[in-house]
């Protein structure tokens, strides 16, 4: 299995693709819901060309030394929202859909936190693994032999705020412990 590799072009055209075939589909939602880290800017894009409320439902599922160890789904305990109640038509986005497991303990956390409200949840990212068990609704790329895909923004996960001080010339202290824990 080689890798993917995507470039910032790539990334922000496979949003425009995918906000395309969402409209295209004629489905009217009234909320995204993104699963952060990796559908924030999917989210974010959405939210802004399709004039739609955005809430943020953090997870985590990668670990480990290098980031690909696949561990359990861990959510946050509430959805980050501007609005007073979710919307009953929820465009659920992430980036990508690899084993199937975050996106479908997504949807079970939605139903179980504001299930009598909801009337419909449509899943939509921007790219789709064979490994997955759930397809999703909305996709733009299917990658039949499940590359590892290397994001654009994956260079800020090895990277220290120390280390573009000094890219750029600029001095810094690190944050102490006992500082950086109070405001």
């Amino acid at each position: 299995m080689a890798d993917f590799y995507v470039s910032w072009d790539d990334y922000h055209r496979d949003i425009e693709k995918l906000a395309s075939q969402i409209y295209a589909s004629g489905w009217c939602f009234n909320q995204i819901v993104c699963l952060a880290k990796g559908g924030l800017r999917v989210g974010d894009i959405l939210c802004r060309l399709f004039d739609q409320p955005l809430a943020i439902l953090s997870t985590a599922s990668y670990g480990g030394v290098d980031g690909r160890t696949r561990g359990k789904v861990t959510f946050s305990r509430h959805l980050s929202m501007t609005t007073a109640t979710l919307g009953n038509r929820i465009l659920l986005v992430d980036d990508l859909v690899d084993s199937g497991h975050s996106l479908d303990q997504a949807i079970l956390w939605l139903k179980d936190r504001y299930g009598s409200g909801i009337e419909d949840i449509r899943t939509a990212v921007l790219w789709y693994k064979a490994s997955s068990f759930i397809q999703p609704d909305y996709c733009v790329v299917h990658l039949p032999d499940n590359p590892w895909i290397h994001q654009p923004f994956e260079q800020y996960e090895t990277m220290t705020p120390a280390d573009l001080a000094s890219r750029y010339g600029m001095g810094g202290v690190e944050c102490l412990p006992s500082l950086a824990s109070n405001p």
